[in-house]
């Protein structure tokens, strides 16, 4: 690990470049760097076109092996060309379009190094680090914006870091912190969290980010357009200075060139190939449609047999045309930000594995669903923004795989589209549509059946019972700060039901005895009121006490309630000797 010499200034990002006690990269150095990655000048890898395997770039051979498990033994571009220099620690910065493969460009060095380092001085010092200030210190950390992101990211490390003798958590809000607090406490060393929850965890004194010696950040420009850019520094404000850093973003605009000027020491700049440019593998059409037409259009689209994603503007109208789609016998999920996280988890789940081919999105699933046999991306509403454009379009032909993108506009629209589309680097010519037409079918493909009866699967329930649930049983429990005993008293287990019910609703078989008793009472009184009312000469069969007199006979509203609600607690009898 290279022993960076750098003491950052914590008070002004824009003066941390003119600092005394920078390392050799000065302002114009980091200037500098930023023009080579906006320009693909002269420092910038060239393209590496010949295969290469992972083994030839110097990947460790138990990573190999567990590459070559998955079937991945040659590199793509983007992974030839920084491998070489993150694999020796260098600082990176890589750009490239979504789907290039930079999850794992970034996931395989992290792994390796970090494994090297965990059995030398940097285990001893975490350690010893964890004993004396008893909280965990993880050694690498990734920053992503969305939660589908930070498990997709976790799911390509897992395999990588189990092969090494290393462990992964993973921290994002949404859920409750129990399980990622237990997770940090058994000695994860990788942690990928979303800047928001790891900020929190951080604050309340849960975990200690100082000896984090190589940190990830991805799609870092959206996590700038997302708000988080104040977090992400902050974050990088508590890692170890001397440490390796990685950024992967598409662009350098809203302050990520901020980030590279203050945090990275001497990067090596890598740029595939064009993040703004047209995926030679994606094709793109331009359907002008009519508003009649419009909705049954969308339903042949998405009644192909190939995986789909249907985008639309706002979580109102992704909920909606889900259900209208299960309706007309088209399974769908919507992903969306009105779900919890357990419905985002189990809806993307059932697209991923392919209970269900259409997944209805907003664009908070535009970065963060990294699914490689999507075939075809429907824009229901058109992005009015280039970026959410190829974010969008990004869902498709990934990978080297090809896929087809549809945006679908009103005649109205038309013309702003196609200027959007100009902007993203798009040129393509409009068709008007019908649903019959034969370029709908070359689209869709073969149909896939109708199913009107379908409904997604539930969460399938663990093994051993309710011990490995994460919502219910004794662990549950547990991770919300709760005990059997503590159920109970609250009012969650069975005495707790019991004494619950019977004190605060009159149920339950004691609240029920209880109700019975005070009723038996109340007429009791109410005959003797009565008795002494007709007796005076009626004077509590006035109404002053709520009763009623008929024909010198009188019966409180108390008695007449209680005949009623008697009929009604029927099931219920008074339990003698409890």
């Amino acid at each position: 690990m290279p022993k960076h010499t750098t003491d950052f200034d914590d008070t002004v990002v824009s003066d941390a470049v003119e600092s005394d006690s920078m390392t050799d990269m000065n302002e114009s150095d980091a200037d500098a760097v930023i023009d080579d990655a906006d320009t693909a000048g002269d420092d910038a890898a060239e393209v590496v076109a010949e295969p290469v395997s992972f083994a030839e770039l110097g990947v460790p051979k138990p990573l190999v092996r567990v590459l070559a498990a998955e079937g991945k033994t040659e590199a793509f571009p983007i992974q030839a060309d920084t491998l070489p220099d993150s694999l020796a620690g260098r600082d990176l910065l890589g750009r490239g379009r979504t789907g290039s493969g930079k999850t794992l460009a970034f996931s395989i060095p992290l792994v390796a190094r970090l494994a090297k380092h965990a059995r030398g001085k940097g285990s001893n010092r975490r350690h010893e680090k964890r004993a004396n200030g008893n909280v965990p210190h993880p050694l690498g950390l990734v920053l992503a914006p969305t939660r589908e992101l930070v498990n997709q990211i976790d799911e390509v490390i897992q395999p990588l870091a189990a092969m090494m003798g290393m462990s992964t958590v993973t921290i994002y809000g949404g859920v409750k912190q129990g399980r990622q607090v237990e997770g940090l406490n058994r000695g994860a060393e990788i942690v990928v969290a979303c800047p928001g929850r790891l900020e929190d965890l951080l604050g309340q004194g849960l975990l200690s980010l100082e000896s984090v010696e190589i940190t990830v950040l991805d799609e870092a420009d959206e996590m700038a357009d997302m708000g988080f850019l104040p977090s992400v520094t902050r974050l990088l404000e508590k890692v170890d200075p001397r440490g390796q850093r990685m950024l992967f973003s598409a662009t350098l605009d809203h302050g990520v060139d901020g980030l590279v000027k203050r945090f990275m020491h001497n990067a090596k700049v890598h740029e595939v190939d064009d993040a703004d440019a047209q995926v030679d593998t994606m094709t793109h059409h331009l359907f002008v449609v009519s508003q009649g037409n419009k909705a049954t259009l969308v339903n042949k689209l998405a009644g192909g047999k190939g995986k789909r994603i249907l985008f639309t503007r706002t979580k109102f109208q992704a909920q909606k045309l889900a259900a209208k789609l299960v309706k007309s016998g088209i399974p769908a999920v919507d992903l969306q930000g009105n779900l919890n996280q357990n419905q985002r988890d189990r809806h993307l789940a059932a697209f991923t594995s392919g209970d269900v081919n259409v997944l209805v999105a907003t664009d908070v699933a535009a970065r963060g669903i990294d699914v490689s046999d999507v075939t075809l991306v429907v824009q229901v509403d058109p992005p009015m923004d280039p970026k959410s454009f190829l974010h969008r379009s990004g869902r498709t032909a990934r990978a080297g795989e090809s896929g087809d993108v549809v945006t679908l506009v009103l005649p109205s629209q038309e013309r702003g589209v196609r200027a959007t589309m100009r902007r993203a680097g798009i040129q393509v010519k409009s068709t008007w549509v019908k649903p019959e037409d034969p370029a709908v079918k070359e689209l869709v493909g073969e149909y896939a059946p109708l199913v009107f009866d379908w409904k997604l699967k539930a969460p399938a329930k663990p093994k051993t019972g309710a011990k490995h649930s994460h919502h219910g049983g004794r662990r549950g429990a547990a991770e919300r700060g709760e005990s059997r005993r503590g159920a109970e008293n609250r009012g969650g287990g069975k005495r707790g039901a019991v004494a619950r019910n019977s004190e605060e609703r009159g149920r339950g078989r004691r609240g029920a005895d209880a109700r019975y008793a005070d009723q038996h009472a109340a007429e009791r009184k109410a005959k003797r009121h009565g008795k002494n009312g007709a007796m005076s000469g009626g004077s509590y069969g006035s109404g002053s006490h709520g009763s009623h007199s008929h024909g010198g006979h009188t019966t409180s509203r108390a008695a007449q309630g209680f005949r009623k609600s008697r009929k009604k607690a029927a099931p219920f009898r008074v339990s003698r000797g409890r």
